[in-house]
C-alpha cells in the first residue's frame, strides 16, 4: 500500500503489528501524513522507530468528557452518589469557576490523555447563566494551545436545561459565535415531557443556523418509566425531519437497557436508520446507576451487542475524570474500554477488538474525522505505539503507550523496565 505521488519521508516506524492476521509492516510518513504502509519499505535514511512487532494503533478518542468540570472531587465529593447530587454539588462548585481555574484543571487532564494516547477530545464545557461562556472561553484558549498535541473540539452544553434556566438559549448562540465546534443538548433535565421536547426542538433549530453537529445528553436513567428519559424515539424523528442524518450523537443512553427487547429493538432500529451515533459512558453509568436498587442492582449502561447488532454507530468515552459524576479516572480509554468488556458481558479477541475500535474508528466517525483518520495510506499520522504484540490484547494487557504521535510528531513517551528477579525452578 503506497501513495502514488513520491514524496520525502520524515518517519519511518518498522516492524508494526496493524491487525492479528497479517505480517509486520513498515509505515512511511511525510508532513504529518502516512504516505506508505508495506512490508520493508526502503532505507530513507530518516528518523526509523523499530516497533518489534509491537502493536501500532490510530491515535485514541474521547468523544465525550467533561474537562471544564474534571477534578472537582477535591474540593466538594457527591455525599449521596446520585445524578441529582452531582449536578447539584457541580453547580454550587461553578459559582467559583474562573476561566484561570478551568484551563488549570483540563490542562492536566489533557496531559494525561495525550500520555496515554489520545489525540482527539470532544468537550462539553457548562453553558448556563451559572457559569456563562467561562469554560468555553478556558477551551477555546486550550484549543489553539494543544493545536499540535491533539484536535480538541468544543461542544457548547446546556446542563442545567434551557427552559428551566432562562437565557441558556442566548448564551448557546453566544457560544458558537465564539467558535464553539458543536452543540449540545441535555434532553432530560426540563420540568415536562413537553418542555424535554421544546428543548430538543430548540436546539436542533440552533444547530441548523450555524451549521454545527449535535451531541445530546440522554435517557440518563436506570429504565424509562419516567417520560423524559425516553427521548431516543423523539430525536430520531427530528433527525430524520430536518435532514441531520450523521450528524447527532447521544451520550449515556442508560434506561435503554431498562426498556423491553421489543422496544429496545424498535428504538436502536430508528436510530441506526437517522445515522445516530451513542456514546456510553461507562465509569460514570456505573457509578450513577442503580442507586435505588436493594437487590440485583443493574449494571447502567446502554446494550452494546445490540447497538453493535442493530448497526449503530458506537463509541464510548471517560466523561468525567475525578468529580461529583465520576470520582475515578486517569483520561486512559483503554482502561475504560476494559472496564466496559468486564461490565458488558463481552469477551474474545472479537469483541475486544470491536470495543477497541468503539476508541479508534467508531470514534472518529462519532466526531466527524474519519475521513482524516486511521491507519491508512493518506490519513494524518496520529499513532500509537503499544507495548503489546497482538491487537486482541490490547485492552487485556494495559500497555504502555511507548510512543504516540499527532500529525507525525512524538507527543509522548513511556519507557519501562520490568524485571522478574529469580528463575520459577529456583523458587
Amino acid at each position: 500500500m503506497t501513495d502514488s505521488s513520491p514524496r520525502q519521508v520524515d518517519l519511518l516506524l518498522r516492524g508494526a503489528r496493524i491487525a492479528d492476521d497479517t505480517d509486520l509492516v513498515d509505515i512511511a510518513i511525510s508532513e504529518g501524513v502516512i504516505v506508505a504502509i508495506g512490508a520493508r519499505l526502503p532505507d530513507q535514511g530518516v528518523e526509523e522507530i523499530d516497533c518489534a512487532g509491537r502493536v501500532v494503533i490510530p491515535g485514541l478518542v474521547e468523544s465525550h468528557l467533561h474537562l471544564d468540570k474534571a477534578l472537582l472531587d477535591a474540593e466538594k465529593s457527591n455525599p449521596d452518589g446520585t445524578l441529582a447530587g452531582a449536578i447539584s454539588v457541580t453547580a454550587e462548585l461553578k459559582r467559583g469557576f474562573t476561566v484561570a481555574a478551568i484551563r488549570d484543571r483540563a490542562r492536566r487532564v489533557l496531559d494525561m490523555a495525550i500520555a496515554n494516547g489520545t489525540t482527539a477530545i470532544r468537550a462539553h464545557p457548562d453553558v448556563d447563566p451559572i457559569v456563562g461562556l467561562r469554560g468555553v472561553n478556558a477551551l477555546l484558549d486550550l484549543r489553539e494551545e494543544y493545536r499540535d498535541r491533539l484536535d480538541l473540539q468544543i461542544v457548547a452544553f446546556p446542563q442545567e436545561g434551557i427552559l428551566q434556566s432562562p437565557g441558556t438559549l442566548d448564551l448557546l448562540r453566544e457560544s458558537l459565535h465564539a467558535g464553539a465546534d458543536v452543540l449540545g443538548g441535555c434532553a432530560y433535565n426540563e420540568r415536562s415531557v413537553e418542555d424535554c421536547r421544546r428543548h430538543i426542538d430548540l436546539i436542533f433549530d440552533l444547530a441548523a443556523d450555524f451549521d454545527v453537529p449535535l451531541d445530546i445528553h440522554t435517557d440518563f436513567a436506570d429504565d424509562a418509566t419516567d417520560p423524559r428519559y425516553a427521548m431516543a424515539d423523539y430525536i430520531a424523528s427530528v433527525t430524520e425531519l430536518t435532514g441531520r442524518h450523521g450528524r447527532v450523537t447521544l451520550g449515556h443512553m442508560t434506561s435503554l437497557a431498562g426498556r423491553s427487547p421489543a422496544d429496545r429493538t424498535q428504538t436502536l432500529e430508528r436510530l441506526a436508520s437517522a445515522g445516530i451515533s451513542v456514546v456510553p459512558l461507562p465509569a460514570t453509568d456505573m457509578h450513577l446507576g442503580g442507586r435505588s436498587d436493594a437487590t440485583n442492582v443493574r449494571r447502567g449502561i446502554a446494550p452494546i451487542r445490540e447497538l453493535w447488532e442493530a448497526g449503530v454507530t458506537t463509541a464510548y468515552s471517560s466523561n468525567n475524570i475525578r468529580n461529583a459524576f465520576t470520582p475515578y479516572g486517569n483520561a486512559d480509554m483503554l482502561d475504560i474500554g476494559l472496564f466496559l468488556a468486564q461490565t458488558g458481558h463481552l469477551s474474545g479477541p472479537e469483541d475486544l477488538n470491536r470495543i477497541l475500535g468503539m476508541a479508534t474508528t467508531d470514534a472518529a466517525r462519532t466526531i466527524g474525522i474519519a475521513d482524516r483518520y486511521g491507519v491508512r495510506v493518506g490519513a494524518v499520522a496520529d499513532l500509537v505505539v503499544l507495548s503489546t504484540y497482538r491487537v486482541a490484547d490490547a485492552l487485556l494487557d494495559r500497555p504502555d503507550r511507548n510512543y504516540v504521535f499527532k500529525g507525525g510528531r512524538l507527543t509522548a513517551r513511556t519507557t519501562r523496565v520490568r524485571e522478574v528477579v529469580g528463575a520459577a525452578a529456583e523458587l
